[in-house]
């Protein structure tokens, strides 16, 4: 538990350190952490738990003991399957309800941490907004108190009609305020300012002109005065998969799977008109006998055949010729300039309704992975026979990681199509249910963990019989 927790610490230490944050504030956002370690913290705590404690019964001889009194291993383990059962239940309560909340509240503090604090949101190396101003900004490095020195400074200052129109570069720049004031002071040094002008001929504007001047000191006043109101744990409307239950992640997989299929239909007609390509209309039988017997014959025509219908351009003349040519090839490459953008938005749209039915399957999964690896854990640690944190720990933590990433690159697969987000949820909790099954098989008949011995009697009574046959 100690390690997940300096991982979750290590992993958002950008966003609390050296921001100028509360104690109280810092502390809120781990413990809103806390109910995320649960999918990874409670099936290695199952799986240990059963290895350490059964196979202490096993080490002192206990087992022995029970088997003598005639209580067999499934008696033994009961209560234990009835608690262990109780257990997932709890844990299919807190991945639905708590988990959904304390992703909310983290999304929340870390949307308005950037708000409240506008150097937290100037990341190194990005372009990062800050809220507020119509303001782009990317630096090359931080440092100082508070992150209030800037090295490298571009920023690119958005018009009404959110256009890039001016871009300010500077070698370093600093960041200066107070707690009395609403402003923010960002002072560059040592940089150019280009302006692009907007002339009114179309041939001016295939020049592209624009203004640049030198600086050497450059102040620009950011008022911060609507974000000092700002609360810390303000909700917001916004959630994603992971801070839904299942009755919302159920509603939201319909309403998402019937708004892809319009987009794909409408996109579909859209092409079949650019394309010029006409669907063939179904007509209703009756009618059509109808027309079909009162039509007359039409007169067979000669038909020319001097030249290639299938190709059109040897009637034309060369220079028509090579423009109906290069309009086709403009045409076609617009179109699929249009399929590969139309691709990567529909790629994004089936990635959040796959994201969608992994989060669903996941509560569910992670419930039974409690049971299913006790049923792996408490007769392997009968077998081994092992008790203490030697041999049982490393056992359990190698079975944990097996578990562990057969998950992870599952949920990758999942969310990108290349496998069924129900399977993917669903995989490692299904490769550890067989291995229960014989483990627990293998516990009740007394055997142990690897029966070589029967193996190698298998192999030589097959070479015995070859022998006899020649």
């Amino acid at each position: 538990m100690v390690i997940f927790i300096f991982q979750t610490v290590w992993l958002f230490i950008d966003d609390l350190a050296g921001k100028d944050l509360d104690l109280i504030i810092i502390g809120k956002f781990l413990f809103y952490l806390m109910p995320n370690l649960t999918e990874k913290v409670l099936p290695l705590t199952v799986l240990l738990s059963s290895i350490l404690t059964f196979g202490s019964f096993a080490e002192n001889y206990e087992f022995a003991a029970m088997k003598a009194s005639g209580i067999s291993l499934q008696r033994a383990m009961r209560s234990l399957i009835v608690f262990v059962t109780i257990l997932g239940g709890v844990t299919f309560f807190f991945a639905n309800n708590v988990i959904p909340a304390s992703e909310q509240k983290i999304f929340n503090m870390r949307r308005n941490i950037a708000k409240v604090k506008p150097a937290a949101v100037i990341v190194e190396g990005v372009f990062s907004d800050i809220e507020g101003t119509e303001m782009n900004i990317k630096v090359a490095r931080k440092s100082g108190e508070k992150d209030r020195f800037l090295e490298d400074v571009i920023i690119h200052q958005k018009t009404v009609s959110n256009l890039n129109t001016t871009v300010i570069k500077a070698k370093t720049g600093e960041l200066i305020s107070s707690e009395e004031s609403d402003i923010i002071q960002l002072v560059l040094n040592d940089g150019y300012y280009y302006d692009e002008m907007q002339p009114k001929s179309s041939k001016e504007k295939k020049k592209k002109p624009f203004t640049r001047s030198k600086f050497e000191t450059y102040i620009k006043n950011i008022d911060v005065s609507t974000l000092n109101d700002q609360d810390i744990e303000q909700e917001s409307d916004i959630t994603t998969d992971k801070m839904k239950n299942v009755f919302r992640l159920n509603k939201d997989i319909d309403s998402l799977k019937l708004n892809n299929i319009k987009q794909v239909k409408a996109f579909s007609k859209n092409i079949t008109a650019r394309m010029g390509a006409f669907p063939i209309k179904k007509v209703d039988s009756a009618k059509s006998r109808k027309i079909k017997q009162t039509e007359k014959p039409i007169p067979s025509k000669k038909i020319d055949t001097s030249f290639n219908r299938n190709d059109i351009t040897t009637v034309l003349p060369v220079w028509q010729k090579s423009q109906l040519i290069n309009n086709a090839k403009n045409s076609i490459a617009n179109i699929l300039n249009t399929v590969r953008g139309k691709k990567t938005e529909l790629n994004k749209r089936y990635e959040v309704y796959n994201r969608h039915i992994l989060s669903l399957h996941k509560k569910f999964a992670l419930a039974f992975s409690c049971i299913i690896l006790f049923f792996v854990g408490a007769p392997l640690g009968a077998i081994i026979r092992k008790g203490g944190l030697g041999l049982p720990m490393v056992v359990a933590i190698i079975l944990f990681l097996v578990y562990y990433f057969i998950g992870v690159f599952a949920d990758n697969y999942a969310k990108k199509g290349a496998m069924h987000p129900i399977f993917g949820a669903w995989l490692s909790t299904l490769i550890m249910l067989p291995l229960g099954i014989s483990l627990t098989r293998r516990a009740t008949a007394d055997k142990g963990l690897m029966s070589f011995g029967n193996v190698i009697d298998k192999v030589t009574s097959v070479f015995k019989k070859k022998k006899k046959s020649n």
